[in-house]
């Protein structure tokens, strides 16, 4: 029997912990503002984990992960006609895949706020498959001179900290910090090197140390000790915070010049304790942010073309989908891994 056009063949959870199995599932019509992508590559991303492990509750399964999928376009909806977009084209589908395009953060350029947005992997399969679907808007070209087979990672971990310089207004004659070098803060520290800032490193691992100056650091400072922060105290313009751990916040707002931000794109787990006196004495700020908007992935990808960026991954075959997953959460992976989709 002939299978038909839209049956995707992908790999799904069926429980909270669970292997990873082959799975198929129709996706019913194309929608008429969405185009059909046959996935070539998918990043693994630590959301990917904590969705299949349903950490927060949210998960229904059998659920297939991935949402740093890059591909080609196969299929275009009749409303997606015109839009810019042709069948061949590789393109790049994050977080989100969808937004109304009506509301009022939507028209205003910030679909990624939308309140009606839909992420890649909520209530809906993801790329861990031959193919994915999403809003003509949100699956993204990728500019020549973006390499393929690391791309993925971009769609996520890459504009989450590409944003916030946008966001705000990071100025190349600035000195800023990252804030934990793993896969979202390696990224961080080439985007930002190539900005133009002055950046400083900050990590609990010594080991990190050689490969946090070769990434485009220019200082490396241990995240863990309070004489090495109170050294460079009112230096720092900005800093983005990318690990998952809890520190000792008063201690990095120390390091912030008159008017500098301190900025968590990371999920740290703890609620994160501050004496706004230290804010108040140096008119400082705290903030967060999630992905970005199609028009600041756009921005992203011209500007890891136009300076060679790319994340540093590790690729499995699909078929190793399994160990892949394990690696990841074994906290080995270094930095990104990439799933090689093609058979």
């Amino acid at each position: 029997m002939t299978k038909s056009s839209n049956t995707f063949q992908a790999w799904a959870a069926t429980a909270p912990r669970s292997a990873l199995q082959p799975f198929s599932f129709d996706a019913g019509e194309i929608g008429n503002e969405e185009v059909e992508v046959a996935v070539e590559y998918c990043g693994i991303c630590h959301s990917d984990l904590s969705m299949i492990n349903n950490e927060w509750g949210i998960t229904h399964y059998p659920f297939v992960p991935g949402h740093e999928a890059v591909g080609r376009i196969v299929k275009i909806g009749d409303h997606a006609l015109n839009k810019g977009l042709k069948v061949g084209q590789i393109v790049g589908i994050g977080w989100n895949r969808g937004s109304c395009m009506h509301c009022h953060p939507c028209v205003s350029g910030d679909q990624h706020l939308c309140h009606d947005v839909e992420p890649t992997i909520l209530g809906r399969h993801g790329a861990f498959a031959d193919r994915i679907r999403a809003h003509w808007a949100w699956a993204i070209p990728l500019p020549e001179g973006v390499d393929i087979s690391s791309a993925g990672p971009l769609f996520c971990g890459g504009i989450t900290v590409f944003n916030p310089l946008l966001q705000y207004d990071v100025k190349p004659t600035q000195r800023v910090g990252v804030v934990g070098i793993g896969g979202l803060g390696h990224m961080a520290i080439r985007f930002m090197s190539a900005w133009g800032c002055e950046v400083t490193a900050f990590t609990s691992s010594n080991a990190k140390r050689e490969e946090a100056l070769s990434l485009g650091a220019h200082r490396v400072v241990a995240s863990n000790d309070s004489a090495a922060l109170a050294d460079i105290a009112n230096q720092l313009d900005f800093i983005l915070v990318t690990a998952s751990a809890s520190l000792d916040w008063d201690a990095f707002i120390k390091t912030l010049s008159p008017k500098g931000r301190l900025h968590f794109v990371g999920a740290v787990p703890e609620p994160v304790p501050v004496h706004i006196f230290s804010l108040i004495s140096k008119q400082g700020d705290i903030s967060a942010s999630p992905t970005g908007a199609p028009s600041r992935l756009a921005d992203m990808l011209s500007f890891c073309a136009r300076h060679d960026i790319k994340p540093l991954v590790e690729h499995f075959p699909i078929e190793k989908i399994n160990d892949a997953m394990a690696h990841l959460d074994s906290g080995k992976a270094r930095y990104r891994i990439v799933l090689d989709m093609k058979k």
